[in-house]
């Protein structure tokens, strides 16, 4: 009896004794990033005993979020201006380097009944736009695809017309949101966000050479604190997460030269 006692309380104490939770590594990501790093940590949870939580908003949103201790295991930003920001306020970034590159497009609601429209080779973006009608992009003094929109449209000479009729977006994803709802007739986003989208198409690609190089930086925002952290930094610039993100329109940042 005592035996079977003892037993009986050992294997309520196994019952209740909790089991090890998975490390968890939150990322925080440039919003245009949504619809990959889902796919990509998907695949990574698959594989890994590891809970990666992402969490998206606009590159500066997020950055500002980090510097006010936001718990924060990764951050991929948009730009190059964001992650300087960063490193600026004091926040340590390890094992920092540039992941993927985008391209800027130029986008319409799926019904629209312009044709194909390529930024600077023809009739300027503002003859696009009826009287009152605005063109969506993210916030030009802080998104970082407003950023880049800027750059282009002072590029092609439009900036000084079209700068007052923006809609402008706390993100690039709420900027394709108002074309997909048809609340702007044309919209400025990255070439991933309208292959992301079923609501819009894209008209045409403005060209490389108008804005900065569109890079994704991302670096550990404290030192790995295990070797999960440290894994899932070095896959996510291996083989298999590229080929995830160039499914969805990213393509790998070059190397640099040291």
């Amino acid at each position: 009896m005592f035996v079977r006692a003892l037993l009986l309380f050992l294997a309520s104490l196994f019952l209740a004794t909790p089991t090890l939770a998975a490390t968890s590594i939150s990322v925080y990501a440039a919003a245009s990033l949504t619809d990959a790093m889902d796919a990509v940590a998907s695949a990574y949870e698959a594989k890994h005993d590891v809970d990666i939580v992402p969490v998206y908003a606009s590159s500066s949103t997020l950055a500002r979020q980090i510097a006010n201790g936001a718990p924060a295991d990764l951050y991929v930003s948009a730009n190059e201006k964001w992650m300087d920001w960063l490193g600026k306020q004091g926040i340590e970034l390890n094992e920092r380097g540039d992941l993927l590159q985008n391209r800027l497009a130029l986008i319409a609601p799926q019904d629209s009944p312009v044709d194909n429209f390529t930024p600077g080779t023809g009739k300027p973006i503002v003859s696009l736009l009826q009287k009152g009608e605005r063109i969506a992009t993210g916030d030009p003094a802080h998104v970082p695809a407003g950023i880049y929109a800027e750059q282009a449209l002072q590029s092609l000479g439009e900036w000084h017309e079209l700068q007052d009729r923006l809609a402008r977006a706390d993100n690039v994803r709420a900027a394709l949101a108002l074309v997909e709802r048809g609340e702007t007739p044309v919209g400025i986003v990255y070439q991933t966000d309208a292959k992301a989208s079923q609501a819009v198409r894209q008209l045409g690609l403005f060209p490389e050479d108008s804005h900065k190089t569109i890079t994704y930086p991302a670096a550990l925002i404290v030192p790995a604190r295990s070797s999960a952290l440290n894994d899932f930094r070095q896959w996510l610039a291996g083989p298999e997460a590229m080929a995830i993100f160039q499914r969805f329109g990213f393509s790998p940042a070059p190397a640099k030269d040291h």
